[in-house]
């Protein structure tokens, strides 16, 4: 085993012990939204389905989006941790390449890389679905959400974007439902 694969197992092992949705291969490279319009998709949204990941623990997420600059939007993501904290990062999101303005590139730490958030489903006013993929040598890590501007999707529309996740092999029975209920996200309405 030369030491390249070695890495790549630790990594894996490291990976797979803190839940995070790991696939061999490389990335897939689904098609993003048509004539994405980044103006339309600012506002608030409700998460309501997630693959998991290390970097979000709790309830009630919401991701809130607003023009920062021309060619730079402004992310707030926000969840309910189990100790009935608020927890929020502030990041920024600037489009790769103006020919695929769907194809958005997110960072929440100064300094550190950005990753892709690729918005492969959109119509705006009700739903979105973003898609993450990063390359790690012989395997990959996805990340999804499926994102509402209500706190409930209805079942038809989420089997939707599930079909599509499916399309591009991200096995749905690792999606993580959020919970929006009402009386345990209140606080975060305050």
């Amino acid at each position: 085993m030369n030491a390249f694969q070695v890495i790549s197992i630790a990594l894996l092992s490291v990976l797979a012990a803190n839940a995070q949705v790991i696939a061999p291969g490389r990335c897939p490279k689904p098609a993003v939204q048509k004539d994405f319009d980044t103006t339309r998709y600012l506002g608030k949204w409700y998460e309501i389905q997630r693959l998991p990941n290390l970097f979000q623990k709790g309830d009630c997420c919401t991701a809130t989006y607003s023009l920062k600059s021309p060619g730079v939007v402004g992310v707030l993501n926000s969840e309910l941790l189990s100790d009935g904290n608020i927890s929020s990062v502030v990041g920024t999101a600037v489009t790769a390449d103006p020919s695929e303005p769907a194809k958005l590139l997110v960072s929440f730490f100064e300094n550190s890389p950005r990753g892709p958030y690729w918005v492969l489903s959109t119509d705006y006013d009700n739903h979105a679905l973003v898609y993450s993929c990063t390359d790690a040598g012989l395997f990959h890590v996805n990340f999804a959400w499926i994102l509402s501007r209500q706190p409930t999707l209805p079942e038809e529309t989420l089997e939707d974007l599930n079909g599509i996740l499916s399309s591009i092999g991200v096995k749905l029975d690792k999606l993580i439902t959020t919970n929006q209920d009402a009386a345990t996200c209140s606080v975060m309405q305050q």
